[in-house]
């Protein structure tokens, strides 16, 4: 979401920031910004960190209230019709392979959610072993079909602790 605020001469309008650059978010447009809310928080243990509606439409942020170092959040925007930037272009979505990917404790944790999104009617791939470093993965599809991954044993922990410390 835009904001209206000018600022001038490059003073800053808030206080914190990264002393790098960080990976921060990913920004999706949807058309039912209250269905995707409502898609994240019942799949995923993302939380509403902020809510705002300004002139050009609805706007959300979700994450994780424990990432308060380094945070990294999903951003949706729904934008009223007449004041959308992008209107001319059709809405884009993440798919086939393009995705977001959340890795759970166990592989039971997999199956639950793929099973859950059976019954909701959004699962887009069943639960399968992949080759590694995938590991046991399903897809679910989000309100306006955005590939959302959960996996188990897909080394992404294991990877950057072994090369990051």
């Amino acid at each position: 979401m835009s904001d209206t605020t000018e600022i001038s001469d490059g003073e800053a309008t808030h206080e914190l920031r990264p002393t790098s650059a960080r990976w921060t978010h990913i920004a999706l447009r949807v058309k039912d910004i209250d269905a995707t809310i409502a898609f994240y928080q019942r799949y995923t243990n993302l939380e509403l960190l902020d809510r705002r509606e300004d002139e050009q439409g609805y706007g959300a942020w979700l994450g994780h209230s424990d990432q308060k170092e380094f945070p990294f959040i999903l951003v949706l925007a729904q934008f009223f019709e007449g004041s959308d930037p992008f209107a001319g272009a059709p809405l884009a979505k993440m798919a086939p392979f393009n995705h977001i990917g959340i890795e759970l404790p166990t592989k039971e944790d997999v199956d639950a959610i793929a099973a859950r999104a059976a019954e909701d009617g959004c699962l887009g791939m069943p639960a399968k072993m992949m080759p590694d470093p995938i590991g046991y993965i399903c897809m679910l599809e989000d309100p306006d079909g955005n590939l959302v991954e959960f996996s188990f044993d897909q080394a992404v922990y294991e990877t950057v602790r072994a090369k990051w410390g």
